[in-house]
């Protein structure tokens, strides 16, 4: 399959904007460039390095920020493209000061196999929490150290199982599930979490993603270890069919997502979940979980723990 590789040209302040409008719409799984961090990385640690590209450094000037995201050349790819385009254009409108970039639009393509082939050599196992070994499907381990071995094949799909929101929500499964939990993960992705809870004991469980892709890989990385999960297409903020298919009486909500949606679904999670019952919500850059918090007590839920990782955090609530 190919993709179409977006790019769009921001700013430093400019990207949160970007980021949170698309969300809103319903896009996700977002590489960032900040020129910012690019900026402070060289003031750091240019004097320690003898020689620095500077084809690199003309490609970096200050200002020159993105952000990126891959959409399938199918007809929903074609509708993501559309909503990037209107997104785009609204924010121009409101950007009079121009302090948002150009917010030009690049649309490349990419074969999955190359995107697979240039990152699968950096995806090696490792261990997440106190009981899992994350390994990619094709590489092979001699000893797991006692470990349940985690098994994934991210495709072309968010969630190797790297990433610190990702980390966090593994280690919050391992305290919540349990033999018989019920389950569901909003923002699938790769099925990573849906795996995490299948290997602790959950045996009804529910993933639901925007991206039909990403259902596919759910369903390919369930498939693999003879596991299943009722699997659903769509925007859980606009589609009421939806929300009465995904159902309710869950014993534990994982929400990878990030602040914009999470705000957002705040009180259909709460719809979901049995009295006294678990939701783990994660994607939270630090500087936004005090939002995420506040919500939550003004949605009616109690707040257990707030965990942060390399400028992420997660956040426990209870009905």
């Amino acid at each position: 399959m190919e993709f179409r590789e977006i790019k769009i040209s921001t700013t430093t302040e400019g990207i949160d904007i970007v980021t949170g409008a698309l969300s809103l719409a319903g896009l996700q799984n977002f590489v960032i460039e900040d020129a910012a961090d690019f900026q402070e990385f060289l003031e750091t640690n240019t004097p320690r390095w003898d020689y620095i590209d500077e084809s690199l450094l003309e490609e970096k000037q200050p200002g020159q920020s993105a952000v990126k995201l891959s959409l399938a050349t199918n007809a929903q790819g074609e509708e993501q493209l559309e909503t990037v385009k209107e997104v785009l254009a609204g924010i121009r409108e409101r950007d009079e000061a121009g302090l948002f970039g150009t917010l030009e639009l690049e649309v490349g393509t990419v074969r999955e196999e190359d995107w697979e082939n240039n990152w699968k050599q950096y995806f090696k196992p490792f261990r997440v929490g106190e009981k899992f070994l994350i390994k990619p499907s094709w590489e092979t381990i001699e000893d797991d150290e006692g470990r349940t071995v985690l098994e994934i094949d991210p495709a072309s799909s968010f969630g190797t199982g790297s990433h610190a929101t990702t980390q966090l929500c593994i280690e919050a499964l391992e305290k919540l599930v349990a033999p018989g939990v019920r389950f569901c993960d909003l923002g699938c992705g790769s099925g990573i979490l849906t795996l995490c809870a299948h290997l602790l004991g959950a045996r009804d469980m529910t993933s639901v993603d925007i991206d039909e892709n990403a259902v596919a890989i759910t369903n390919g990385n369930l498939a693999r270890i003879g596991a299943s999960s009722r699997t659903f297409v769509g925007d859980v903020t606009s589609d009421p069919a939806l929300r009465e298919e995904i159902g309710a009486d869950y014993d534990v909500v994982a929400a990878n997502i990030v602040a914009d949606v999470l705000l957002a679904i705040m009180p259909f999670i709460k719809s979901i979940l049995k009295d006294g019952a678990h939701a783990i919500l994660s994607g939270i850059i630090s500087e936004r979980q005090e939002e995420i918090t506040d919500s939550a007590k003004a949605n009616g839920f109690a707040v257990l723990e707030v965990r942060e990782k390399d400028d992420w955090a997660s956040v426990l609530i209870r009905k």
